[in-house]
Order: structure tokens, then C-alpha cells, then sequence
């Protein structure tokens, strides 16, 4: 019987090495020989009529030689395989000169364009960026910010608590008021922008997750003339070199006096008209105190810009919610240019 199993496999490999095979041909020998008529295949039904003695050696030798001639084919399959490919590469050539694949790249959020933006003006003015956990302590959204408890300025924000203590800041004020008691009585200048969060209805003007940009400076005889042209600096930066801003009263918890800040469009009728962008004021005395540091030495102002605010009006964008609806016709119209 081994004899016989032993001629299949020379009648196999005499097959293949004479030569003139193709892929088709070869796969032609592999059903011939080993498939489910193969001749070795025909030969395992008469492992039943052998004595029990004579059946492990005779299943060794069939394993034996199915493995022998898988390999054989196997390995004559790769090398017609290596030369269909070099025959394929011998007809072709590669014009090193044409034009590559066009890669379509993404872009950059138009609210980080606006971040990265004043980023890029404000660390040029010697501010440095800060930032701060967007769940937020109590102590530093409201109570460092002159907004103690039963305040009843605290009905302006009308806020995601998860605790009692803890929420989703509604401003990026409490990095504010981190970095002040970081500093521990030391001049700053900075900004820090992050998400905000307030429980306002979603419509074209108003989102439940916003942006900020708020800028905080404190140190010797610092006046509101540095605020307001710090404001009008910033304004046409944003917005082109001769831009003009208004400030009118107003009043926030945290600073005093405090001033809501218009800037000057242009219409396209070419009448002019008021466009309020943000608030700002002189840093409250009591915050200063907080914050660590003596108000009799010391003063400051500080402001806050709505992103989405500027980016709307600096792209002329009619509805809030186009930034987060990850529409790529809107998105892909910005390329940060």
C-alpha cells in the first residue's frame, strides 16, 4: 500500500516538472490529485478494510503524502505567480514625472479658527492662555465671582447641576478665578477660552453649549484706558483696522463699573449700525480679595467674548446652530486662510 501512495506522489511530481504549466493547469493537477476524486483522495475509504494493526501506518502515509504534495503544488503556484509578476513588470513603466493623487485634507472648526486666532493676537500682546475643568466647583463658577449664595444675579445662569456643589460652568470665569489664587497675588494677563453651558433653548441665535473667550488683567495702576483700548485693539483686529467700538453702562456681579461693548458694521445698503460683541469692566474689589489679591494695591479689568458671537459676524453666518450640526458643505467653506 505505501508503495502505491508513493507512486502518486512521483506520478505528481513528474507531472510538474515537465514543465509548461500555468496557474489553470496547476490548479487543474491539484483537483486530479488531491481533490474530492483525487487519486490520493481514493485511496483513504480503504483505510476501513485494513486490520486494526496495519491502520495507523497507513494513515500516516496518506497525511504524509497529502502534506509532500500540497507542498509541491504550493510551491509551484508561487514561483508562476513571481513570474506572471515580473513578465507584468518588464511591460510597464512608471512616469515618475505625472501628476500624484489629490488628497482632500480636512479643515479646522471655524470656532477654533476663531480661538487659535485671538490665541495667536493675545499671547503676541504678552497674555498667556489658561485653562480649566469644564465641570466646575460652585466656589469658583459663582462665589469667587461676587455671586454668593441667594445672590439673586445667580438667576442669569440658569445652570446643569450634577451636584449640589458641582455643575457645567456657565462662563470660563472660574479659570479666572484658579489662576488667581495660583498666581497668589502676582500681575497677570490672560485669556481662556473652553466651553460654557447654560439651560438656554436651542434656536438661531441661542445653544445650550457655547464658547467663551474671556481675558483677565491685573497689576499696578491699571485703569479702564487700558481696557478700552485693549477692546478696540482686539475689535479691529477681528474685524479690520478701522473698526470703531462703543462702550455703554452696564452691570455684571464681577466687575465695576461695567460696560457693554459695541463695534460698528457697515450694512450692505452702506448704512452704518451697532453690533453689540461683548461685556467687560474694571475687576470688582471683592474679587480681587478672593482671588488673593490687596484691591488697594492692586486693580484690573477683564472681558468676555461670545466665540460663536465674533465668528458669526466676522463670516456673516445667520444661525448659531450651523457650527454644530457637522454639516461638511458648511464646515468645508472654511480653510482658515
Amino acid at each position: 500500500m505505501k508503495e502505491k501512495i508513493e507512486l502518486i506522489v512521483s506520478e505528481l511530481k513528474a507531472k510538474i516538472q515537465e514543465g509548461n504549466l500555468t496557474l489553470e493547469l496547476l490548479e487543474q493537477l491539484r483537483v486530479e490529485f488531491l481533490g474530492k476524486s483525487g487519486k490520493l483522495t481514493q485511496l483513504m475509504p480503504l483505510i476501513k478494510t485494513l486490520p486494526a494493526d496495519e491502520k495507523p501506518s497507513f494513515g500516516k502515509w496518506i497525511n504524509d503524502a497529502k502534506v509532500e504534495m500540497e507542498s509541491l503544488i504550493q510551491t509551484e503556484k508561487n514561483e508562476l505567480l513571481k513570474k506572471e509578476l515580473e513578465l507584468q513588470l518588464s511591460k510597464e513603466s512608471i512616469d515618475v514625472s505625472a501628476p500624484g493623487y489629490e488628497f482632500k485634507t480636512g479643515t479646522l472648526h471655524p470656532l477654533s479658527l476663531i480661538v487659535e486666532d485671538l490665541e495667536d493676537y493675545f499671547i503676541g500682546q504678552g497674555f498667556n492662555v489658561a485653562e480649566g475643568p469644564e465641570l466646575e466647583q460652585d466656589l469658583y463658577n459663582f462665589e469667587m465671582m461676587n455671586l454668593g449664595v441667594g445672590h439673586p444675579a445667580r438667576e442669569m445662569h440658569d445652570s446643569f447641576y450634577i451636584t449640589e456643589t458641582e455643575l457645567m460652568r456657565t462662563h470660563t470665569s472660574p479659570v479666572q478665578a484658579r489662576y488667581m489664587l495660583k498666581s497668589e497675588g502676582k500681575p497677570i494677563a490672560i485669556i481662556s477660552p473652553g466651553k460654557t453651558y447654560r439651560r438656554d433653548p436651542d434656536d438661531a441665535t441661542h445653544s445650550h453649549q457655547f464658547m467663551q473667550c474671556e481675558g483677565l488683567v491685573i497689576g499696578k495702576d491699571i485703569n479702564f484706558a487700558h481696557l478700552k483700548e485693549t477692546l478696540l485693539q482686539m475689535a479691529r483686529h477681528l474685524f479690520g483696522p478701522d473698526r470703531e467700538i462703543r462702550l455703554r453702562p452696564s452691570y455684571f456681579p464681577f466687575t465695576e463699573p461695567s460696560v457693554e461693548v459695541d463695534v460698528m458694521f457697515t450694512k450692505k445698503d452702506g448704512s452704518k449700525r451697532w453690533i453689540e460683541v461683548l461685556g467687560a469692566g474694571m475687576v470688582h474689589p471683592e474679587v480681587l480679595r478672593m482671588g488673593g489679591y490687596d484691591a488697594k494695591e492692586v486693580s484690573g479689568f477683564a472681558f468676555g467674548i461670545g466665540v460663536e458671537r465674533i465668528a458669526m459676524l466676522k463670516y456673516n453666518i445667520d444661525d448659531i446652530r450651523n457650527f454644530y450640526t457637522n454639516d461638511l458643505r458648511f464646515l468645508s467653506q472654511f480653510k482658515g486662510e
